[in-house]
Order: structure tokens, then C-alpha cells, then sequence
């Protein structure tokens, strides 16, 4: 029972992590080498990878997709772990009122901002791309652009200061419900417990004076 408690925790964080790493800002250092649009056809696998069409537009299965094609400097822990050089490919597409809350309604506006940021490796021009999601490639799946803003160089390294308050927000809720939990257990479930295992004491002292009984009687006649 203690190794089944274990493993459904151990699975609930897992779960939990990677939630809360799809859906917070990540914050990466890169070059725009250039942007396009494609076709595509979602289907039912990584039709929950994307947001949605872009505000006042229809919901089809086959919609046009902003791409930000980009060389990033590779991150580890938030970022605060730098890395060579990659190629990194972002999609640029409204969120609107769905989750993640991230209210972006301007796809537009921010495609003709990376129109205006791209740069060659002869002439770099290194900006700060603010984006949610994953890449993943076998099933043509592309993190989401939220922002882009001006970065002083290759090596700056942005404080993910949204995310730290989130995780230390969960940690205090954390806290929180345990403690609530184990001020719970105390206040109700022992005093129910402890009820329950006072009658089950008091039948089973009950059945063996019974039992006590029974046998002197034919104790009795045996004699």
C-alpha cells in the first residue's frame, strides 16, 4: 500500500512539472534569421498543441501559421544554465481567451516586429523571444511566441521572474493544504478512528467472554 501512495505522488508531480513547464513563459536569447507562413493541417494528435485561429476567425482543420525562424543559445534550469547554439522555429498564433491566459490578440503586430528584428551572423541582432509550449518535431509541433524585445547581447541572461513566483506560490500552497490536511486528520478522522477501534476492541473482548462462557459449559459437562 505505501509503494501504491508513493507511485501515484511520484506520478502527480510528474504530471504536474510538466504542465507548469508547457504553459509558463520561458524566456530565450536568440537571432531571427527570418519568418514565413505555411499550410497546415491539424489533426486529432497535436490538434491540442495549438491555440486557436486568430481573433474573428474561423476554427478550421487547415489554417495558415505564422513561423519565427530563429538561432537560439540552448538553456537548462530556467535558463540559468547556458548552452551552444540551435536552431529553434516558434509559432505565432492568438491565444485569445482560452488557456494558458496569456490575452494575446496581436499575432500580427508581432510578426511584422520579427520581420523588422531579423539580422544575418555577420550583422547579429539578438533579441528576447517570451514564448509557452514545446517543439516537438515528429509531430510538427511548435512553441508559441508571446513577445519579443530587444536583448543586449548573446550572453543576457533574463531572470524568469514570473516563473519563480509561481513555483513559490505552489510551494506555500503546498504547505498550506498539508498543514490543513493534517490539522483535518487530527480534528476528525482520528477521533473516528479511534472510535472505531474502541468498538471493535469492546466486540472482540465481547466474543471472547463468549467464547469463555461456552467453554466452561462443556467443561462443566465434561466433568
Amino acid at each position: 500500500m505505501r509503494n501504491i501512495r508513493r507511485a501515484l505522488r511520484i506520478t502527480f508531480l510528474v504530471v504536474l512539472a510538466l504542465f507548469l513547464h508547457y504553459v509558463l513563459p520561458q524566456q530565450d536569447v536568440a537571432r531571427i534569421v527570418g519568418t514565413e507562413i505555411i499550410r497546415t493541417d491539424l489533426s486529432g494528435v497535436n490538434r491540442i498543441f495549438y491555440a486557436q485561429a486568430d481573433a474573428g476567425g474561423q476554427q478550421l482543420d487547415t489554417r495558415d501559421l505564422r513561423l519565427i525562424n530563429t538561432v537560439r543559445k540552448r538553456t537548462y534550469l530556467l535558463g540559468f544554465v547556458r548552452g551552444g547554439d540551435q536552431t529553434m522555429v516558434y509559432r505565432n498564433e492568438d491565444t485569445g481567451w482560452i488557456y494558458p491566459p496569456y490575452f494575446k490578440f496581436d499575432s500580427s503586430d508581432l510578426q511584422a516586429e520579427a520581420n523588422d528584428m531579423t539580422s544575418t551572423s555577420a550583422n547579429p541582432e539578438w533579441v528576447v523571444i517570451t514564448h509557452y509550449g514545446w517543439r516537438i518535431r515528429w509531430l510538427t509541433v511548435f512553441p508559441n511566441a508571446i513577445s519579443i524585445r530587444e536583448a543586449p547581447g548573446p550572453d543576457y541572461r533574463p531572470i524568469p521572474w514570473v516563473n519563480l513566483l509561481v513555483l513559490a506560490g505552489l510551494v506555500a500552497l503546498g504547505f498550506f493544504l498539508r498543514a490543513m490536511w493534517a490539522q483535518f486528520r487530527e480534528r476528525t478522522l482520528d477521533p473516528i478512528a479511534d472510535a472505531a477501534g474502541d468498538r471493535i476492541d469492546r466486540a472482540q473482548a465481547g466474543a471472547q467472554e463468549r467464547r469463555g462462557r461456552f467453554r466452561r459449559w462443556l467443561d462443566s459437562w465434561k466433568s
